[in-house]
This record gives C-alpha cells, sequence and structure tokens, in this order.
C-alpha cells in the first residue's frame, strides 16, 4: 500500500497532521517553509510552459508557494474536498469566492445571523459590482425558498452563527440550492472540520477564517475555500490575478495549527458547554446562546450535523449597555478582543464592536442587542473562567 492509499483511508485525526505532507531531498521530518518569491526555470521553454499551465509547478508565490500547496491540500483533506485555496484573511476567502464565482446582475440570498464584515462587504462593495444580496433568517426555509429569483447564484450561510449560535439544515438548504441551480456556501469557521463537514451534507463550497480554530493561538490571519476542483480554479484565478495571497510562513503556522485540531476543538467545546450551563443558571444572565444546550432551539439540529458543539456562546446580561461593559470590564483572565478560536479565552461586545457598522435594524434582525456578550471558550480552567465573569455578573 503508498502513503497515499494509507491517507485516503485515513481518520481526520491523522489527515490533520500527515494529509499534503511535503519532503525535499533533505529529508526534513516538519514541513519546511520556502519564503521565496519567485522561482528558477531551467529553459526559456520550461519558464512559457510554466506559465501557460502547460507543466506543473511553482511560477511566482502569489499563487504558488509549496508550503501553501500543501496547507490547501490539507484543509482540502479534512473538510472531504477536492481541492482549496488559501487566501491573506477570512475576508478575502469570502471576496474572492464571490468575485470569481459572480458577475453583474446576480444575485445572492445570505442568512442576516452572519459576521458583521460579510455584512458590510455585501452593502457596501458588492453592490457597486451590480451584485444584489437579500438577507434572510437562517432558520427560515420558506424566507429562502422565497428569496430566490432566476438571477439567484449563491446561498450563503454560516451555521453555527455569529455571535447568537443560530443553526441551519445544511442538508435542507443544499436541496433547496440543487432544485435552483444555485451553489451553497457554508462558512464552517465556528466548528472548524474537527466538528463538522458542510461538503458531507450537500454544500458546494466551505469558507474558513484560518486566523481562527485553524491556527488556534492566535498568531495569523489567512483563509481558506473548499470545494469541487472547477470552482477552486476559478477562485485560484481571482486570486492569482488580485493577489490576496496566503504568505509561506502563516501557510506553515496553520500546519501545526492543524496537528492540534481536533484535541483542541474538543476541549473547547467541553469548557464551553461547562460555561453555559454555569451562566444558564446564573441569576443575572438573561438568556444564554450556545447550540449544546438543550434549551437552544437548534440544539437537535446541532447533534445530527456537528460532532461537538464548539467553543462560542454569547449571553444577554439583565440590564442595558452599562451592565454589559461593566461584566467585560471586571474580567481580568479574559482577553477583551474580538478574535476567536484562540487557546485565550477572549470576551467582546458585538453591538459595539464586530457588529457595530451595522445599522440598528440590522442589528435588530440578527439579534444583536446592548446587554449581548460574545465569549470564545479557550483552554484555561473553566473555574477560573467563572470566577472571572462572577466578578462582573455578582455586581450586576
Amino acid at each position: 500500500m503508498s502513503d497515499k492509499d494509507a491517507l485516503d483511508q485515513a481518520d481526520i485525526e491523522t489527515l490533520a497532521v500527515r494529509a499534503g505532507q511535503l519532503r525535499t531531498h533533505e529529508g526534513e521530518h516538519g514541513e519546511p517553509i520556502f519564503t521565496t518569491s519567485s522561482y528558477v526555470f531551467e529553459s526559456a521553454a520550461q519558464a512559457a510552459a510554466r506559465f501557460a499551465g502547460d507543466e506543473p509547478g511553482n511560477v511566482y508565490s502569489r499563487y504558488t508557494n509549496p508550503t501553501v500547496r500543501v496547507f490547501e491540500k490539507r484543509i482540502a483533506a479534512l473538510e472531504v474536498g477536492e481541492a482549496a485555496v488559501a487566501t491573506a484573511s477570512g475576508m478575502s476567502a469570502i471576496l474572492s469566492t464571490f468575485m470569481a464565482l459572480l458577475s453583474a446582475g446576480d444575485h445572492v440570498v445570505s442568512s442576516r445571523s452572519i459576521f458583521g464584515t460579510t455584512s458590510v462587504l455585501y452593502s457596501k462593495f458588492m453592490r457597486k459590482f451590480g451584485v444584489e444580496v437579500s438577507q434572510v433568517v437562517l432558520t427560515d426555509y420558506a424566507a429562502w425558498e422565497a428569496a430566490i429569483t432566476p438571477q439567484t447564484k449563491l446561498l450563503f450561510a454560516e451555521t453555527p452563527s455569529n455571535p447568537t449560535n443560530d443553526i441551519a439544515d445544511i442538508a435542507r438548504l443544499a436541496e433547496l440550492a440543487k432544485a435552483n441551480n444555485c451553489l451553497l456556501v457554508i462558512d464552517n469557521c465556528f466548528c472548524s472540520p474537527a466538528l463538522q463537514q458542510p461538503l458531507l451534507l450537500g454544500a458546494d463550497i466551505v469558507i474558513h477564517s484560518a486566523t481562527k480554530y485553524l491556527d488556534g493561538q492566535g498568531r495569523c490571519l489567512g483563509g481558506a475555500v473548499v470545494g469541487r476542483a472547477e470552482h477552486m480554479d476559478e477562485i485560484l484565478g481571482f486570486v492569482r490575478t488580485c493577489g490576496p495571497t496566503m504568505s509561506a510562513f502563516n501557510a506553515w503556522v496553520f500546519l501545526k495549527g492543524l496537528e492540534t485540531l481536533s484535541l483542541r476543538m474538543a476541549k473547547h467545546s467541553e469548557n464551553a458547554m461547562q460555561l453555559a450551563s454555569w451562566l444558564e443558571a446564573h441569576p443575572a444572565v438573561e438568556h444564554v446562546f450556545y447550540c449544546g444546550l438543550p434549551s437552544h432551539p437548534g440544539h437537535a439540529l446541532a447533534v445530527r450535523q456537528q460532532k461537538d458543539f464548539g467553543g462560542v456562546l454569547s449571553f444577554r446580561v439583565k440590564g442595558d449597555r452599562d451592565q454589559a461593559w461593566k461584566v467585560i470590564d471586571a474580567t481580568r483572565i479574559m482577553s477583551l478582543t474580538a478574535n476567536l478560536g484562540d487557546a485565550k479565552t477572549t470576551i467582546v461586545h458585538p453591538a459595539t464592536t464586530t457588529h457595530g457598522r451595522l445599522d440598528d435594524e440590522q442589528k435588530a434582525a440578527a439579534g444583536i442587542t446592548e446587554n449581548l456578550i460574545r465569549i470564545a471558550v479557550g483552554l484555561e480552567s473553566v473555574g477560573d473562567l467563572k470566577r472571572d465573569l462572577e466578578r462582573g455578573l455578582g455586581a450586576t
């Protein structure tokens, strides 16, 4: 049996460590970092063949770099996709997908419960290029169907959603997309492939902010798009031309992060479940949004399509913005930052940060209230995290 055959039968934990691995003639065990902008050709004829795409090989690191290629192969394997394209950030992954696959006059149907910057991309920039976007409630499937027009080319959803943990039935959306000759794009950032594989549920394309759980320690920016080769070729063409490229060093960092992805996601999920349960019983808390809780309306669906519930939760404190800020400002262990997916627990006020550029109507439609707090639960002691929150919640 060849190495490739062995990996074709491997579990996700093995793929996260071994898929796409590259060794040079030096025989190194760890993946090398190819810190070069360009490559030397053996002849003018070879250079011409490489640039024309008639011969495989490296041309220029804006779109061909061996370290980045290993990352692309590995994330494609984890998501059970034919190919992947790495980008400079999660937002550039979304932008590259839209710019490569959409044209002026096309239409997108998207859920409302998404990262705030994605909504700004819709309203401020995609409209400039003649692409219209309709936003619907993530779990209102009649609204999804009603919003589709003959011009609709993409359906886009985050699940679980940011920050209220709404859960979409991916298979149901996939059926709707196929029935209307659309592509279903799923942002899988909150779960990562360790907990959810949307392509196996019928999605056409999966998008990641590699900055989050794929790295796991808040070190680098990056994004990834995974799906069928025909679509990835189009997206790579945009990246090649426009340059939202992942660096070789960042790709190497993400490769190291992927090696511990399954272990980390299990612990993030365990810690988040404990913290969510504690918050749900706290007298100063109005409501907790975490799909691992049986009280969450999407809990049964999450059980079916996810391996676990992830590390992100949000909750509404009893009171207004002032009360939410008091809770946040009273913490001493949690990091007040908008990033998530880190070994360190982070806490943030979505209405004034991650979703601060949305207008009041958009915030209300996405469930972003002034008393909402989002926590991305890290790997610290849950007891310490509870005591950290209690400093503010107890005062409330």
